[in-house]
């Protein structure tokens, strides 16, 4: 982008004259999706811009496209991508904002946990010259404990260990402006952790505060397992210090294996009396076993992600756009 469009973008958002583009990524959403579409027109409808909304359709197996699909029909302003088969959930957002034609893009999921209704807000806070802002969560309502306690731990381990600064009690609920969304648009990872890749873009970031609901209907599609997945990639995308963990292991085994053998020495010719039983050299063997299989698996960890982006294979493919 050059200087003159970054002004002449800057002009029309002060005027109201701006087209608003809303990704919404949907996977089996079709007890939620007509109420996700009338929040989503009512809150549109009464801001003074030019709006679409693209829902991606992650390889939904109920009737979330067929829903979309009879909407669409009366919503001009409605378009309907259909990936071929699930992506997952971060590779269904990377969908919608390659095509967002918007001067502006908001992401927002279509379970409703996060409020359509904050949009003024997140826009006006783009208009005073920032070109990401965050959705921040004050409270998080309809969830477990053990949910609120590990996303509250995870938020501020990533957030001393990654190599960028990524804000605590953040999802993928945010807007970003046309030069924001063109940087992320050139960064084609394939592991993404799109939290982490908007937070490396830099330009000017800055944060509304909300609380954020339960869901309208249905559940929850992260599973404990896909939540561990999801997060471990945070983790190896946007720090080396896994990688370090190893290495220190490796160190502190070996300091401990050098000083047993000390100990083996003095007691073998100076006491002159042998080391009695097998236990000491079992739990050695056991416990060095244990830390090298932990950094292979690190460092596999890291070996694969290599691998997978070698492949160069496409982020996704799309069956139909609506």
């Amino acid at each position: 982008m050059t200087v003159q469009d970054a002004t002449q973008i800057e002009s029309q958002s002060a005027n109201g004259d701006f087209l608003l583009s809303v990704v919404v990524p949907m996977y089996n959403e079709e007890e939620g999706a007509k109420e996700c579409v009338k929040r989503l027109k009512t809150v549109l409808d009464g801001m003074k811009c030019r709006y679409e909304i693209l829902f991606v359709n992650d390889g939904s197996r109920d009737r979330t496209l067929e829903i979309l699909k009879e909407v669409r029909i009366h919503e001009p302003n409605i378009k309907i991508v259909d990936l071929s088969r699930n992506f997952g959930h971060q590779l269904a957002i990377t969908a919608g904002i390659d095509l967002a034609g918007g001067d502006a893009v908001i992401v927002i999921d279509g379970d409703l946990q996060d409020p359509p209704e904050l949009f003024p807000a997140l826009v006006a806070k783009w208009q005073e010259g920032f070109d990401v802002v965050h959705a921040k969560r004050r409270k998080r309502e309809g969830e477990t404990t053990f949910k609120l306690l590990t996303a509250k731990l995870y938020y501020r381990i990533i957030r001393e260990i990654a190599q960028v600064d990524i804000p605590v009690d953040v999802g993928d609920f945010r807007l970003m402006s046309r030069r924001a969304v063109d940087g992320l648009k050139s960064l084609r990872e394939q592991h993404r952790y799109v939290r982490g890749m908007v937070a490396w873009l830099g330009f000017n970031q800055g944060t509304v505060e909300y609380d954020r609901s339960a869901r309208f209907a249905g559940e929850t599609k992260y599973s404990l397992r896909r939540m561990i997945s999801f997060s471990w990639i945070g983790l190896t995308s946007f720090s080396v210090v896994p990688l370090r963990l190893a290495t220190f292991c490796g160190l502190i085994s070996a300091v401990v294996g050098f000083f047993y053998a000390i100990y083996a020495l003095i007691v073998k010719f100076y006491f002159h009396t042998a080391i009695i039983g097998w236990t000491s050299i079992v739990i050695l063997i056991l416990l060095l076993g244990g830390i090298q299989l932990i950094c292979l698996g690190i460092i596999g960890e890291y070996v694969g992600k290599i691998y997978e982006e070698a492949k160069d294979r496409p982020l996704y493919l799309i069956k139909d756009v609506f």
